[in-house]
């Protein structure tokens, strides 16, 4: 039986998620032929993991500017894109004129040109681009979808969706690449595209238009200083400064393992700090956002995205002809810690309230109930493990009937709200996404796009 080639380039955290259950769990159907990073040091770490605890081999790494060389050597037919979010589109491109199916990480991209860069190469050779929004995944979510599709509370006309982001993951961002515009796309696309998607596809709808609103109002040196915090701007970073000992925002990279053998150790060859300081001057993004969005069948999306609350959840209201329901996820914090998918554990810091998810449904006229909730565990509410199987062993995970495969289209339906956003911001001014990308304009249900 003939395996089928997988790629990957980025080997940060991320992509451990993919990469372990590809080389152990699916292995037999599947190889990993090649790594393409930015860092030698990091692809050391990933092959000494797959020749040790992963017991696989050591597979062909490739510095950034040898990936066409990847490409023609090792023959992949799937390329795996877990780079900074604002190459995807570039290596999105290249891996498709090269032949490659595709899998992204979210976002798509980060903006509108790179956006069509994509729809374009797409159109052209005719491949695959699949964007893996594992929250669509997660069993209480596509609960959330079949009550829905099942017209439990009639047509939907209208959601509320509140995402807070605590004091740990949410400031995680900010120590990050995340924290600049031009590498991610500001968080209204990096971190809001897993919410626009899920409500995209909750609604099997199509966002047509957006107004926006975004602050900086915690993060960066400025606000620190101004609520009485400037003795926590003193260091540039965490790990190696002791008076950083007690800030409560710190992150060690000494701390594991993982942190230093991908982090620590990649910081000389690929200039890369992944703990700087959440209150440093060079912060160009929001740290609270809200905006309205118009669909292009009439429902309204209310959205706001907090990055510095003190516990952490979404709660998603939708009002419809029948009735209301009201969803609430919360269940502690996750940073990213590069570890393996067994080792994922949510973070019971204080305010990271482990509160669980439940589904509660209003009719019209009748009692309120609450929806029994499947159960899941494992990587990101069970996400992972099902999203993994999909990829890796489709025949085995059989017909999906809740459509939670994306594609391109479906991928530019979710990081256009944000990049409309993000316009909407700058020019006080409702943006209409069809002047960004003209992404279908015929279709007016999400499952008409790939």
């Amino acid at each position: 039986m003939s395996q089928h080639r997988f790629a990957f380039v980025g080997t940060g955290g991320r992509a451990l998620s993919f990469i372990e259950p590809l080389v152990t769990t699916y292995r037999g159907t599947n190889e990993l032929v090649g790594l393409c990073d930015l860092s030698p040091a990091r692809m050391a770490y990933y092959n000494a993991m797959l020749t040790g605890e992963l017991g696989y081999h050591a597979v062909p790494a490739y510095p950034a500017d040898q990936f066409d060389v990847m490409l023609r050597e090792t023959r992949p037919q799937t390329v795996f894109v877990c780079s900074k979010d604002s190459t995807h589109h570039d290596y999105i491109v290249r891996s498709l004129q090269a032949g490659c199916d595709v899998i992204t990480e979210k976002p798509l991209t980060i903006d509108a040109a790179k956006c069509r860069a994509i729809l374009d190469a797409q159109r052209a050779t005719g491949r695959r681009v699949r964007v893996a929004f594992n929250y669509r995944w997660a069993p209480f979510r596509t609960k959330v979808k079949e009550l829905i599709a099942g017209g439990t509370i009639g047509r939907i006309r209208a959601v509320n969706l509140e995402y807070l982001l605590d004091t740990n993951h949410g400031a995680d961002y900010f120590r990050r690449w995340h924290a600049h515009a031009a590498e991610s796309g500001t968080l209204l696309v990096h971190k809001s595209t897993h919410h626009f998607d899920l409500v995209n596809w909750w609604l099997d709808a199509i966002p047509a238009q957006v107004f926006a609103y975004g602050d900086l109002v915690f993060y960066g040196r400025e606000n620190a200083v101004a609520r009485g915090d400037a003795h926590l701007t003193t260091y540039p970073r965490y790990t190696g400064h002791p008076e950083a000992r007690d800030d409560p925002f710190r992150l060690d990279l000494d701390e594991s393992a993982s942190f230093r053998g991908l982090y620590r150790a990649g910081e000389a060859d690929s200039g890369y700090i992944r703990d700087r300081n959440v209150f440093r001057e060079d912060i160009d993004i929001f740290d609270q956002m809200s905006l309205n969005v118009r669909y292009r069948t009439g429902e309204l999306l209310t959205y706001s995205l907090t990055c510095y609350s003190p516990r952490e959840g979404m709660r998603v209201c939708f009002n419809g002809e029948r009735g209301r329901i009201e969803y609430h996820e919360f269940i502690g914090t996750h940073m990213n810690r590069a570890v393996r998918p067994g080792d994922f554990q949510l973070d019971t810091k204080p305010g990271a309230e482990a509160e669980g998810e439940w589904i509660r449904v209003f009719p019209h006229f009748q009692p309120s109930y609450l929806v029994p909730m499947p159960l899941a565990t494992g990587a990101h509410g069970g996400a992972d493990e099902i999203l993994n199987r999909s990829f890796y062993d489709p025949a085995a995970a059989g017909p999906d009937p809740w459509g939670r495969f994306a594609g391109h289209e479906q991928g530019a339906a979710s990081i256009l709200v944000g990049i409309a956003g993000v316009e909407s911001i700058q020019r006080n001014a409702p943006v209409n996404l069809l002047d960004l990308v003209p992404l279908r304009p015929d279709a007016t249900k999400l499952s008409e796009l790939t």
